[in-house]
């Protein structure tokens, strides 16, 4: 791909609106009886450091690895947490309804790229969150998602 072509971090609106995605997401999940429980002794900066790690994994800044540990780190988050086949696709349901109030670009390319890495993002959660033994660090390196394989099912939107 040409380097003319903008990350999907770029194409969504950077860092200002991950951040009014997760957070408009988590106020969500707060009050939601599925997955509400899972996340009720979030921190109060839970939802900028997921902006964070959605932000790298579409090639924003590495911020999240930088600060927080990386990939590996965000496994760790999940361990132990059971999650439920019905509480991965509420959280689905949930961050693609918040994705549509803060008014992420709704073009087909970037919602496919999107709900494919949430999709992916939610089955590798629950399958991690039901597992005994930690991750080894060095094979969970951080995500990286982008518009597809050249070639592949995904292009680029002409214009936002």
């Amino acid at each position: 791909m040409s380097q003319d072509v903008p990350t999907l971090y770029e194409w969504a609106g950077g860092a200002e609106a991950l951040n009014r995605l997760t957070q408009t997401f988590y106020d969500k999940v707060a009050q939601d009886p599925v997955v509400g429980p899972v996340f009720k002794h979030m921190s109060p900066d839970h939802p900028a450091h997921v902006a964070a790690f959605i932000g790298e994994v579409f090639g924003g800044p590495k911020a999240y690895s930088q600060n927080f540990g990386g990939h590996r780190e965000m496994v760790m988050h999940h361990l132990g947490k059971h999650l439920t086949e019905e509480q991965r696709r509420r959280w689905i349901n949930l961050l693609a309804d918040a994705a549509d109030e803060v008014g992420l670009p709704d073009d087909p390319e970037f919602r496919s790229a999107f709900m494919g890495y949430i999709e992916w993002g939610s089955r590798l959660a629950k399958m991690n969150s039901n597992l005994g033994e930690t991750c080894d660090p060095e094979t969970e390196p951080m995500p990286a998602w982008g518009w597809g394989v050249p070639g592949g099912p995904y292009r680029v939107p002409d214009e936002k």
